[in-house]
């Protein structure tokens, strides 16, 4: 039997239609006393610490909760919550960064009917403002006083009333400027308050009476093409796709004991935004779906101590995250000019290793070397128990994956949107193909529309366009953004009839029960509408896919030319000498980039040859040393493409793209209408030099 064939026959307790609070509670019944969650001291004032809800975990070390005990957390928020007022026509905003508590809290308002919106930590005042007036939500989950600040701040600014303010952290209310907080409470008081309201029925009766087709909750879109939309997710959204993705990443009866796969074994770090889809569905929803442990990092600022302390099996994260940590990893590499040079030996070994169909014994005699030398060490240096990686959010390099599966790290790609739950693609345990984001999930069909891009893709293999897709992931629209949902779907009978379709047909889902049933009317599956992603990708003829570029970023050059930028950006992103790189030149008559250098190696590299830089980062970026060195990378790079996706000119600028200074988005991808209004000087420049 294929892998193919064993995942659409997986049956497992984790796979089940649901609601959210329901998959909890028979997690928590299986696994009551296995490991739910793990939490570090030293790093927050927790309310429910000061309420004795809690112990208080060592400080720098990590403390335990059971599923029991987690459950008993959530079922006691969820009653205060009720008597605060919350119910199904309650909208619960969570403004918190990833922590313990946001998933306790996530669930307990589940429980209690409501609907749960997020709002990015990171958010400005009108960014608040926004995401707590479009969904009209009444209560808002505060991480901290700060954060209990901005919220009183737009307050009276709003067009509804807020009913209650819960802080998760013990707030010192002297310490906050507001005349009235008599509807603040401590995440701490809300679990006394539901403690001592808490009736087991009544509890049941509420779980109950929430459908596996209502509302579960609204996620809104970083908004780097305008204004932020509320996507509509449901109970069974998110549960379908967790078990899509559980019947692929599961540990399978039917695999090698040498594949990995999630299970109630498994560890994950989570450190990603809750917010954020992503996260939600894959570290959190789907973790505890299985009755894994789920640890929190501090911060990504302590990523390595953290990984260090838990040493998880498994953790999900953004390319720009992967491309840090390989970073930290060569920098380590290159202390002295011996230990950089076996370094890079032992990646290139490695890396063909990998890519050898054969590698015979003297490949297999230098790749247990350059582990022996090399690769543990850097396992070691991350907990030493990472069987794989997952990665989503956006385009991860092809050589960086490879370096990755290279260090017996391998990162497993996939592919999803906030509108689709989000996963509609992954790389398979069993065969992860670097370069692709995987084959569909399970009950996932898709259409390539191949009339949106021009004939430069004519030479790939496969099809090409823009991709459709329908299952039962998919969200039904946006918040009260009926133009927008009009927009976003093509209805089944206005596909291209040239569109080329695969995966799972719609009257042809196995059911996510497991049992092989259908999931309804074979007729009504067939007349689902396709939404439109925006992304190019190619289908190739193994049935994986590969990400091309988003639609509304390629790059039309005056010439008529279509330009995808990812492909080229991502080849840097190993580089040792640059940072980042933003392609550009959409409306231009030649491919230009903006070019941030890693300081640090070039400061490196001046000292090896005896060059002597000014101290100044921006004197730095204008030395023409350092430029034709930038250049002997970007003509390498250059040599991987057509002559019109080549760059032809690129300027150094010192100021790195975060989420800071509003470059990046949360999930660490590029705004690249800010960093084109942030640098339209240079951009002017390269144009007129050019």
């Amino acid at each position: 039997m294929s892998w193919q064939a064993a995942e659409r026959a997986f049956t497992d307790e984790a796979i089940a239609r649901e609601t959210l609070p329901e998959m909890f509670e028979r997690t928590a019944e299986r696994h009551a006393d296995r490991i739910a969650q793990r939490y570090k001291g030293g790093t927050y004032d927790r309310s429910l610490v000061a309420a004795g809800v809690v112990p208080p975990a060592p400080a720098g070390d990590y403390a335990d909760l059971t599923y029991a005990e987690m459950r008993g957390i959530v079922r006691n928020l969820a009653a205060g919550f009720r008597e605060l007022g919350v119910d199904g026509d309650t909208r619960v905003a969570m403004y918190s960064q990833t922590r313990m508590e946001w998933a306790q809290t996530d669930f307990a308002a589940l429980a209690a009917g409501a609907v749960v919106t997020t709002v990015y930590a990171s958010s400005s005042p009108s960014q608040l403002r926004y995401l707590l007036e479009d969904p009209e939500a009444t209560v808002v989950v505060a991480e901290n006083g700060e954060m209990l600040e901005d919220v009183l701040a737009v307050r009276d600014d709003l067009d509804h009333d807020l009913d209650a303010i819960v802080t998760v952290d013990e707030v010192d209310g002297d310490a906050v400027e507001a005349d009235d907080l008599d509807d603040v409470y401590g995440l701490g008081e809300v679990h006394e308050l539901g403690a001592e309201a808490f009736d087991e029925a009544a509890y049941e009766g509420w779980v109950d009476a929430v459908e596996v087709g209502d509302l579960a909750s609204l996620i809104y879109t970083s908004g780097t093409t305008g204004k932020p939309k509320g996507v509509r997710l449901t109970h069974a959204n998110f549960r379908d796709n967790v078990s899509q993705c559980y019947r692929r990443f599961a540990d399978r009866p039917d695999r090698d004991p040498s594949v990995p796969g999630i299970s109630a074994e498994s560890t994950t770090l989570s450190f990603l935004p809750l917010a954020h889809v992503f996260e939600r569905m894959a570290g959190h929803y789907m973790m505890f779906a299985a009755g894994a442990t789920v640890a929190y990092a501090e911060s990504p600022d302590t990523l390595r101590e953290d990984f260090g302390l838990v040493r998880p099996t498994t953790t999900t994260s953004v390319p720009r995250v992967y491309e840090k940590l390989y970073d930290a990893i060569r920098e380590q590499a290159s202390e002295s000019p011996v230990k950089e040079r076996i370094f890079e030996w032992a990646v290139d070994v490695g890396r063909a290793h990998h890519e050898a169909d054969n590698p015979g014994a003297l490949l297999d005699a230098k790749r247990a070397i350059a582990d022996r030398l090399v690769f543990s060490s850097v396992r070691e240096a991350i907990g030493g128990n990472i069987e794989f990686f997952i990665s989503g959010g956006g385009s991860l390099s092809a050589e960086l994956c490879a370096l990755y599966h290279a260090m017996d790290l391998p990162i497993l790609e996939g592919y999803g949107l906030t509108e689709t739950s989000p996963v509609i693609s992954v790389n398979p345990p069993e065969e992860p193909k670097v370069g692709t984001i995987g084959p569909p999930v399970v009950d996932t069909e898709i259409a390539i529309d191949g009339s949106v891009v021009g004939e430069e893709v004519a030479d790939l293999a496969g099809d090409v366009g823009e991709l459709l897709v329908r299952g039962p992931q998919v969200t039904d629209g946006y918040w009260n953004r009926p133009d927008a949902t009009a927009e976003a779907f093509v209805d089944a009978d206005d596909l291209p009839p040239d569109a080329v379709t695969a995966g799972t047909p719609a009257d042809e889902r196995i059911g996510v029960d497991g049992d092989g049933s259908d999931d309804g009317d074979d007729a009504e599956a067939a007349a689902e509408p396709w939404f439109r992603t925006g992304d190019i990708v190619q289908l190739r003829p193994d049935g994986y896919v590969a990400f091309r570029e988003r639609a509304k970023q390629l790059l039309v050059l005056s010439t008529g030319k279509n330009v995808a930028p990812g492909p080229i950006e991502d080849r840097f992103a190993a580089n040792e000498f640059v940072e980042q790189c933003v392609v550009l030149g959409d409306g231009r008559k030649f491919v230009s980039a903006l070019i941030v250098p890693n300081f640090e190696r070039v400061a490196a590299w001046a000292d090896e040859n005896g060059v002597d830089l000014p101290e100044d980062r921006a004197a730095v970026c204008r030395d023409d040393r350092v430029r034709e060195r930038i250049q002997t990378e970007v003509d390498r790079v250059n040599e991987e493409f057509e002559s019109y996706e080549k760059i032809k000119q690129f300027r150094l600028v010192e100021e790195e793209f975060t989420e800071a200074n509003d470059l990046l988005t949360p999930t660490m991808k590029k705004k690249r209408r800010n960093i084109l209004d942030r640098f339209a000087d240079e951009v002017e420049m390269i144009y007129d030099d050019g």
